[in-house]
């Protein structure tokens, strides 16, 4: 018999080694040979859950994958009055995504640029994570609400005295969901106004042609 190197050997049994991954097959025979013994856990008894569609949505057949419909999202909370920060939110709300993005784009208002990277975060995490289209995303909610705590700072005044100053911080939540594009809602525009056309060589109407004289002319 040749002789091994004892720490080799020790290495040999200490060392990780890779597990090789149980089939689906020899897992079921597993769980069967476990009940009949009596053995099975208690939720193995349990019935399979059922997949709930959403609302206007429907699932992939056989797939087990949820449906979202909406997707949220908000900022960090950051130095800002609400009453100033809602006033973007107005602007944006209930605007198509690229729309509410352009706007930021060319806002003055300071803080314009954090809420247009919110808004393409928002986007790409809603097409990425909920498999909604881009392209019809509208920011279907707008809403701000106060931070959890505010700074409070010394305002010096004249004569020995002085004022608290208070610096608020906020955050702007919105809820993108697909709707109706800009070109969609021209042409839904556009039925409407065709639809009302009346034509008098098409539609004639009964009606006896009157003339009547003016009130103060008796």
């Amino acid at each position: 018999a040749s002789f091994r190197n004892p720490i080799t050997w020790m290495q040999e049994q200490l060392m990780p080694k890779v597990r090789e991954k149980a089939t689906k097959e020899e897992i079921e025979a597993s769980r069967k040979e476990m009940a009949q013994r009596g053995e099975g856990g208690v939720l193995d008894a349990l019935p399979a859950p059922e997949v709930i569609e959403a609302p206007g949505k429907r699932a992939e057949a056989g797939s087990s994958r949820k449906v979202h419909t909406e997707h949220k999202y908000s900022t960090a909370n950051f130095k800002i009055s609400h009453r100033k920060l809602n006033k973007l939110g107005q602007q944006i709300a209930g605007k198509p995504i690229d729309w509410a993005i352009m706007q930021m784009e060319f806002s003055e208002k300071r803080a314009s640029k954090r809420i247009k990277s919110m808004l393409v975060t928002a986007k790409h995490h809603a097409s990425l994570y909920k498999s909604l289209d881009d392209k019809k995303l509208v920011v279907a909610e707008a809403w701000v609400t106060k931070g959890p705590r505010s700074q409070k700072r010394i305002d010096i005044k004249g004569r020995g005295r002085f004022g608290i100053k208070v610096h608020p911080d906020s955050r702007m939540h919105v809820v993108l969901k697909e709707g109706e594009t800009w070109a969609e809602k021209a042409e839904k525009e556009r039925q409407r106004k065709l639809k009302r056309i009346v034509s008098a060589g098409l539609v004639r109407e009964d009606v006896p042609l009157r003339n009547p004289r003016p009130m103060w002319a008796w």
